[in-house]
């Protein structure tokens, strides 16, 4: 079943509508789309273009979107051991544990795998997500790995002109010696694609087993001296400065303490998948 939509001023893609609302990526508002979980007024969409002018006309899974409110963007320092998930089929602790209460549904920008920890960027809006993961963007993501093995500072210099592992090209990387502990090392290491364990794969090939990783930074973001699992929204006036964001000014939250895990996450902030 089809239906007609609206395609006046502030009209915009269901599944961008869907991926702004926070609900999750344009790409996976496209597959729900698909699956016939979502519908406009009542009905079935005839797919992801059709454009709509009022988000409140958008269901998925028969939940209606909110009107969309300020783009927020908060740095959270992930400790290791967590999962950046909604849900963990083995039970294992999540990010959104960490979360308090009073936080939007939000998604993180990236991922960091469980043993990794430092710096994640979580936001409520699905559309910035996308753009600040995109390599286009240039953003440079900043690591200090502590590793074990015979740390080659040459080879670690040539990883600048990129690697190919496994028929897998990873881009240029600008890795450097910290200092050397016995048998361990701390590296400094700076990439902008940031692929599927791009750190851990590219110093295994170097035969340097990580212990440790830590992002320090995502862009102009830092993480600072926020505590482990612990939250800070990103001022909006630096939104501004960093993206071009109009942020209203008292768009704020601060360091949130930890909670305890709860059995199951707010149904609030659940993201479909």
């Amino acid at each position: 079943m089809t239906t007609a939509t609206g395609s006046g001023d502030g009209g915009q893609r269901i599944a961008k509508w869907i991926a702004r609302a926070g609900i999750c990526s344009r790409r996976e508002a496209e597959r729900l789309i698909a699956q016939g979980r979502v519908d406009v007024d009542g009905a079935a969409p005839e797919g992801p273009g059709v454009v709509v002018d009022d988000p409140t006309r958008i269901a998925v899974d028969g939940e209606r979107l909110a009107p969309p409110e300020p783009t927020r963007l908060f740095r959270y320092h992930k400790p290791a051991g967590r999962i950046v998930a909604e849900r963990d089929p083995e039970d294992r602790p999540t990010i959104y544990a960490d979360l308090p209460a009073e936080m939007p549904r939000v998604v993180p920008v990236g991922r960091l795998d469980v043993a990794s920890e430092g710096l994640l960027l979580l936001t409520n809006d699905g559309e910035l997500k996308r753009s600040l993961e995109l390599p286009a963007t240039g953003w440079i993501r900043r690591y200090r790995a502590r590793v074990y093995g015979d740390v080659d500072e040459a080879a670690l210099a040539k990883l600048a002109n990129g690697v190919t592992i496994d028929g897998v090209q990873y881009g240029g990387i600008k890795a450097s010696l910290d200092n050397r502990s016995g048998a361990n090392a701390w590296l400094s290491i700076s990439l902008r694609e940031g692929k599927n364990r791009e750190v851990r794969r590219v110093l295994a090939h170097l035969g340097l087993r990580v212990n440790r990783l830590i992002r320090v930074a995502y862009g102009p973001f830092q993480l600072g001296s926020l505590k482990p699992a612990r939250i800070a929204e990103v001022p909006p006036k630096v939104l501004a400065e960093q993206l071009g964001l109009p942020m209203p000014a008292d768009a704020h939250i601060g360091q949130a303490k930890p909670k305890p895990e709860p059995t199951k996450p707010n149904a609030h902030r659940r993201r479909r998948s």
